[in-house]
Order: C-alpha cells, then sequence, then structure tokens
C-alpha cells in the first residue's frame, strides 16, 4: 500500500474511493508516568512518551490501511496525522486520508 500526503501520485490517474482513518488511544502505566514526571524538573526528551507516539502513530497508520484494503484501494493520498489529549498521560493518535485505486 502506497501512503502519501499530496493529493496526487506521479504518473497514476487516480479514482477515488473514499475517506478512510484509523485511531487509537494510548496511555503508559503508572510507574513510567512517575519517573517521566521527574524528567520534566532536569528537561530533556521523554523517551516513553515519544516511543508510546510512536507505537500510537503505527497502530493508527495499520489501521487505516486495513480500511483502504477493505475498499480495494491500491494507495492512499493527503495522509495526515492528529493528536489529541484525552486525559493526564493519554493521548489519542488519528490517522486519515483518500482511498485510491490506480487507473489502469
Amino acid at each position: 500500500m502506497l501512503l502519501v500526503n499530496t493529493d496526487y501520485i506521479s504518473g497514476k490517474e487516480l479514482e477515488t474511493l473514499g475517506l478512510v482513518k484509523g485511531s487509537t488511544i494510548q496511555s503508559k502505566n503508572i510507574g513510567r508516568d512517575i519517573t517521566q514526571s521527574f524528567k520534566t524538573i532536569v528537561g530533556g526528551e521523554l523517551k516513553a512518551y515519544t516511543q508510546m507516539m510512536n507505537e500510537a502513530r503505527d497502530i493508527a497508520t495499520n489501521r487505516m490501511v486495513e480500511a483502504a484494503e477493505d475498499m480495494g484501494a491500491d494507495a492512499i493520498v493527503n495522509v495526515r496525522y492528529t493528536t489529541s489529549g484525552i486525559m493526564q498521560a493519554a493521548a489519542e493518535v488519528m490517522a486519515y486520508g483518500t482511498a485510491v485505486k490506480f487507473v489502469k
């Protein structure tokens, strides 16, 4: 499955199938949350949260791709990501785009 953040794919004529999305809500356990809060005192990267968000983006992307495959898509154009805080130490990540089929 080809994913691009443009509304076209060079050299391809596209047939639009529709919007696809995938999302997840992730959080870290209380132990990680406490250790990461200490890190904010001295500054620097919060690696546990970086890892959490990378995992969340991967899950959301895979769910979006599965939705596109179910529609018979060859690619997804205009891929975008959005995040929002749900509660302390929990975030939703959503991936969305337009599923397309290559015109032969």
